[in-house]
């Protein structure tokens, strides 16, 4: 197969070429996942049947490394999922699974799709395979009537944090802590698992550009220059240093590699962990709002001069 998805035939089957404005939505979002898969050099569709299940939660495992009794999916699990119609697609670089994404639906009200878990093999990463399956997930859920996808990321980790804000155009509305409680995988550690709570309203003009490749752009040097203020900062030798910080505008830094921190000094990781968690977290529970992530590691955050 080419590098590209399964959704084209899809969308011709469901009418995705007509004139109403739905279905040029879900035809540009199948364009745009095909480009993504295409640059990626994957070819990106649907998982079913017990083997390729199995195939998915052993990619998962060699990503996570979970310990005995910690693997947060079973093949019998996701077999039901699939059967139920939610979605579980693999990214293919050949016929090798390099990456995969599994989301549920939400109550039917909400016409949203939750999420749950998505990774990419070590060996691909930079070839933004997991962009891949976000822009391809967004136009099957298009196509399946959603209009909103949820899921969640640990704020300490920079390089998922502009992904998701730079790169897909989400925003965070909330924050959760010790969400997952212990974990004890390899990326985790024995960190608490705090986590934002992302949204992806997939109609929204900066997602619709964004999956186009068309990334938000957030520069904490120009926002400085313009007014705002750290409220969290990295020290010289990579410590968290708060600050008092009033101004409509806030900047809350994260470490530059916190599973590298754990693995090395661990009482410094937790230090950031509950530095984040108060400063961060204090900002959302007081109706802030993040509004980007600089690539230098440090999200951006409107007060209105809380």
């Amino acid at each position: 197969m080419s590098a590209a998805t399964d959704l084209a035939e899809a969308a011709r089957h469901h009418g995705a070429a007509t004139d109403d404005s739905a279905s040029r939505a879900e035809a540009a979002a199948v364009v745009a996942a095909e480009a993504a898969a295409r640059s990626a050099g994957v070819y990106v569709r649907a998982l079913d049947g017990m083997a390729e299940l199995h195939r998915m939660c052993e990619l998962y495992e060699r990503i996570w490394r979970f310990g005995d009794g910690s693997m947060p999916l079973s093949v019998e699990l996701m077999r039901a999922m699939s059967k139920a119609g939610n979605y579980i697609a693999g990214a293919f670089d050949g016929d090798e699974l390099v990456g995969a994404c599994v989301g549920f639906f939400a109550p039917p009200a909400h016409r949203s799709l939750h999420s749950h878990i998505a990774g990419v093999s070590p060996r691909t990463r930079g070839r933004s395979i997991g962009f891949a399956l976000k822009v391809h997930q967004r136009a099957w859920a298009l196509r399946h009537g959603v209009t909103e996808i949820a899921w969640t990321y640990d704020p300490l980790v920079g390089r998922n944090a502009y992904f998701n804000i730079g790169k897909l155009g989400a925003r965070p509305v909330e924050y959760l802590t010790n969400f997952y409680g212990p974990m004890h995988d390899g990326l985790n550690g024995a960190d608490e698992t705090d986590r934002l709570l992302i949204e992806w309203r997939l109609d929204d003009p900066g997602v619709v550009a964004a999956c186009a490749g068309t990334p938000g752009r957030f520069d904490a040097a120009a926002e400085e220059a313009a007014g705002a203020r750290y409220a969290l900062r990295r020290s010289p030798s990579g410590e968290p240093l708060p600050a008092a910080a009033d101004a409509p505008t806030v900047l809350v830094a994260v470490p530059r590699d916190i599973e590298g921190l754990r693995a090395t000094d661990p009482a410094c990781a937790a230090r950031w962990r509950g530095a984040v968690r108060e400063v961060l977290g204090g900002l959302l529970a007081a109706g802030g709002r993040i509004r980007g992530f600089d690539r230098g590691d440090c999200y951006i955050v409107d007060t209105g001069g809380l």
